[in-house]
């Protein structure tokens, strides 16, 4: 990894472009997140949101562009060396594995490390992020409601003691009731330290928890703010906030 010049920036992901074949999906896409921010990055589908967080990755080669994280160029890093500096994606889908229990899924996110103790202490620390999961960490994971499985699979993410945490559309076929309890534990994690990078289909609602976001179209960021002035943006509330 080489050094790159962005000031205070956390991570920074500038004139980034990427393809599926011979079709380009991303189109010189830049934006940024401060330590500490909760950032939503909201679109419609197939806007190029999943391939943004999965280029930061490291789970697909970009075309062209930098990422840099904490001052250091990622974008030529594979998947397992970013996780280990501290980005972790939660993806769409959840991807558990469902015939292992909890407790086992939860061990597969801490793959990295290697120390008893400290695999313990994540334990508690997402034990205590999420009750449900330490009252059913004998439970195959397949048997859990839409929403446990969610909180399972945030909390594989943070075996992994992200400081950067990605999260491609949480709220995807989760009860509506469960949907804030997830919202609400992000806002917790960023307490804890934790800054957050939010891919939402619920736009008002991933507005409402984030400092600042960005609108991406057709693989282009077309717009970007503070999240309160997003929320009163006439663009965004016609485009994304009609009833």
């Amino acid at each position: 990894m080489r050094r790159v010049s962005d000031g205070d920036q956390f991570l920074t992901v500038k004139d980034l472009r990427a393809s599926y074949g011979k079709i380009q999906v991303l189109w010189d896409v830049s934006f940024r997140i401060q330590r500490g921010e909760i950032v939503a990055l909201v679109g419609s589908n197939g806007a190029g949101k999943t391939t943004t967080l999965k280029v930061i990755a490291g789970l697909h080669r970009p075309m062209g562009g930098e990422i840099a994280f904490e001052g250091r160029r990622i974008d030529g890093l594979r998947s397992p060396s970013i996780v280990k500096i501290g980005v972790t994606l939660v993806p769409e889908g959840r991807q558990l594995f469902p015939e292992m229990t909890v407790y086992e899924n939860l061990l597969a996110g801490a793959y990295l490390l290697k120390d008893k103790s400290e695999i313990n202490e994540r334990l508690n620390f997402v034990y205590k992020i999420f009750p449900v999961l330490e009252e059913r960490r004998r439970q195959k994971a397949g048997t859990l409601s839409g929403g446990e499985q969610q909180m399972l699979a945030i909390g594989r993410a943070l075996m992994t003691r992200p400081k950067l945490l990605m999260l491609d559309e949480p709220s995807l076929g989760i009860m509506p009731k469960l949907v804030d309890v997830i919202l609400d534990t992000l806002v917790m994690l960023r307490r804890e330290g934790i800054t957050i990078l939010l891919v939402e289909q619920n736009v008002k609602a991933a507005l409402e928890i984030s400092d600042r976001g960005y609108v991406i179209e057709n693989g282009r960021i077309v717009l970007e703010g503070k999240a309160s002035d997003l929320i009163d943006s006439e663009i965004v509330k016609k485009a994304y906030l009609a009833l």
